[in-house]
C-alpha cells in the first residue's frame, strides 16, 4: 500500500511519517521537490503528484499555523487550509483512495465550559478557524473515504508552538505573562500520529467508520496551567530557567490580545472517538513529560 503525505516537514507530520511506516510505503514529497510536489499552494502541482503516485491514502498533515497573520493573509491561508484540501480530496476520490486530513479546536467559538461535541455548531473566531473549517466540508463533500481529526494546542519537542516557545522564553526571561482564561488539553504530535495510523488501519477494513472525530488528550488545564507544569518538569530535569515556574504571571486573555481572537473554551469531546475505535488517550501530562525529555535531549545534543 502507498501512502501519499503532505507535510512531512512539520511537528504533525514527522511523527506520521514514522507512526504509519508500518501500514505501507510512505511517499513524503517535500515542498521544493523536483519530481512531486508537496507545495499546498501549487494546486495543480499536488493533484499531479497524486495522479503520479496513484496511492491507496492521501495524508494532509500541512496546514498555515500562523493565526495572527492569517487575519492580513487570508487568502494564503484559505488556499493552503481549504482549497488544497478540496483539490486532494477530489483526486483521492478518482482514484478510490482514502484521506486523511486535521482540523483544530478553531473551528468553534470557545463560548461555555462543556467538551464540543462533533456534531456541535462550527463558529470560528479567527480568519484562521474559518479556513480550517472550510477545509473540514471541502473534504467531506469531495472524498467518501475520509476521516477527519479535530485535535487541540498541538506540540511536539520541534517545531514552533507554545511549549516550545515557553520554554525558550523561560530561557530567555524572569518573568512572563501568560492567559489564564483559556482551557483545553495539551496534546502531543506523537499522540495524534499513533492515534492517527490506527483509525486508519481500522477504517480501511471499515469503511462504516469514515468521518469526523476530535482527538486530545485526557484531562485539561488553563494555558498558565499548562505552562508551569511544563517548567516544574524542565526545572526537575535540570534545564536552567531564568523564569521559575511560580514566577508565571496568570493573565486574562484580554490582557494580551492578538490579532486574532481565541477561542476559551478548547475542550474537545472524544467520547465517539475512543467508542469507534477502542481507544484509551492518554493524560495531557504523559506526553508533557515525554515531550520535556526530548527537548533536553536535543537541548543537550546542540550543546
Amino acid at each position: 500500500m502507498k501512502i501519499l503525505l503532505f507535510g512531512k516537514s512539520g511537528q504533525l507530520g514527522w511523527e506520521l511519517e514514522r507512526s504509519l511506516a508500518p501500514l505501507g510505503e510512505v511517499v513524503a514529497p517535500r515542498r521544493q521537490d523536483s519530481e512531486l510536489c508537496g507545495d499546498l499552494v501549487d494546486l495543480e502541482g499536488v493533484a499531479q503528484t497524486v495522479r503520479k503516485v496513484r496511492p491507496e491514502v492521501v495524508v494532509v498533515a500541512a496546514a498555515y499555523t500562523a493565526v495572527d497573520r492569517a487575519e492580513d493573509e487570508a487568502a494564503i491561508a484559505g488556499t493552503i487550509n481549504a482549497e488544497a484540501p478540496g483539490v486532494l480530496a477530489a483526486q483521492a476520490q478518482a482514484l478510490g483512495a482514502w484521506l486523511l486530513h486535521f482540523s483544530s479546536d478553531y473551528v468553534f467559538d470557545g463560548s461555555g465550559t462543556l467538551p464540543w461535541r462533533e456534531a456541535d455548531a462550527a463558529r470560528p473566531l479567527s480568519e484562521y478557524g474559518r479556513s480550517k473549517l472550510e477545509g473540514e466540508r471541502r473534504v467531506a463533500s469531495q472524498c467518501e473515504r475520509h476521516l477527519i481529526l479535530r485535535t487541540s494546542w498541538l506540540y511536539s519537542a520541534r517545531g514552533a508552538n507554545f511549549a516550545t516557545a515557553i520554554l525558550r522564553q523561560a530561557r530567555e526571561r524572569d518573568h512572563m505573562q501568560v492567559v489564564d482564561d483559556q482551557v483545553g488539553a495539551p496534546t502531543s504530535a506523537e499522540l495524534l500520529a499513533d492515534v492517527s495510523a490506527h483509525v486508519l488501519r481500522d477504517a480501511m477494513a471499515k469503511p462504516g467508520l469514515a468521518g469526523l472525530y476530535h482527538v486530545a488528550a485526557e484531562g485539561e488545564t488553563t494555558r498558565h496551567g499548562y505552562a508551569r507544569y511544563l517548567l516544574e518538569r524542565a526545572a526537575q530535569a535540570g534545564v536552567p530557567l531564568k523564569t521559575a515556574p511560580g514566577r508565571i504571571e496568570p493573565v486574562p486573555t484580554s490582557k494580551l490580545p492578538g490579532a486574532a481572537e481565541r477561542p476559551l473554551n478548547s475542550r474537545l469531546d472524544t467520547t465517539k472517538l475512543r467508542s469507534a475505535f477502542g481507544l484509551r488517550l492518554p493524560h495531557w501530562t504523559q506526553g508533557v513529560d515525554r515531550m520535556v525529555a526530548q527537548a533536553i535531549g536535543t537541548v543537550e545534543t546542540k550543546a
